[in-house]
């Protein structure tokens, strides 16, 4: 095998772990074509990279580690073109070197900074922990696809929603850990422990239910806010959305999560298909 050939085995080893993560987004790369766009993947594919890495190691001290490397990585990828095969991929095109080295870093120092977080009070200090993270990689996304210009308030809004929606997916996993899905005043006001996360209950899925409401509302409010968002962000909100709507009206809403989030149809190509045109449309 050429190194040329190695090269994209392991590209398509990271793309492949994002879209085990998010499989509704298969439907997005018939119009996001690999062949024209690979920066694009690669960007989204690198925000799965991270976000593993801050919300998916339980030890803050390897998180940390992993996250260093990251910074170390990005920092040097303009000059160096990269070690990481989704760096190399990125910093071949042109794109990546306009953008700024501090937009580049400002996720993965975000993503170092939350790592000993606690849970919420509420689900207002909720958005406003996820929003440093979550908001430095919408600003970079933003200016990927439609460049610097453009205002990335929207997606960091919605980037934020989603990360708080998957979190659910994670309530009984997350259980025992020192951040947890459902912030502390809903915790209490509807008498739940730690313990009574981890198995069905009618407080619990009555919770489960009040904060899927938050999430509807601020995604309301989302709307309202200026910005465009890439093909890959619109789909993963309104997937998100639409689910939590399901969820919301279910008798066991964790169980309609779970069993949604693989599920598509020809209402998710529709939406990507009109994410698209409106990705082509900002970006003339």
């Amino acid at each position: 095998m050429s190194s040329t050939q190695e090269a994209g085995v392991a590209w398509q080893s990271y793309v492949d772990k994002w879209l085990a993560v998010q499989p509704r987004q298969r439907i997005a790369l018939a119009f996001v074509d690999a062949a024209h766009y690979p920066g694009h993947i690669a960007l989204a594919a690198l925000e799965q990279e991270l976000l593993s890495a801050a919300y998916g190691i339980q030890e803050p001290q390897v998180a940390a580690a992993k996250l260093n490397w990251w910074a170390e990585e990005l920092s040097g990828a303009a000059a160096s073109g990269g070690r990481h095969p989704l760096t190399q991929v990125l910093f071949d095109d042109e794109r990546a070197h306009a953008i700024s080295n501090e937009r580049w870093l400002a996720p993965v120092l975000a993503a170092m900074a939350q790592l000993e977080q606690g849970t919420a009070a509420d689900f207002a200090a909720q958005l406003a922990a996820g929003a440093p993270l979550h908001g430095a990689l919408a600003e970079l996304e933003t200016a990927w696809w439609y460049g610097e210009g453009a205002s990335s308030e929207r997606a960091a809004r919605v980037a934020t929603l989603a990360h708080l929606f998957y979190a659910l997916l994670r309530l009984e996993e997350d259980a025992e850990r020192d951040r947890l899905s459902l912030p502390m005043a809903r915790m209490a006001r509807f008498g739940l422990s730690r313990a009574d996360l981890r198995a069905p209950g009618a407080a619990r899925e009555q919770a489960i239910q009040a904060q899927l409401g938050d999430l509807q509302g601020a995604w309301r409010d989302a709307d309202r806010l200026p910005g465009p968002l890439s093909v890959f962000r619109s789909l993963e909100s309104s997937g998100a959305r639409g689910l939590a709507q399901q969820a919301h009206k279910a008798a066991d809403p964790l169980a309609e999560l779970r069993k949604g989030q693989s599920r598509s149809g020809p209402g998710t190509v529709w939406r990507a298909w009109r994410a698209a045109r409106a990705w082509r449309r900002q970006a003339g």
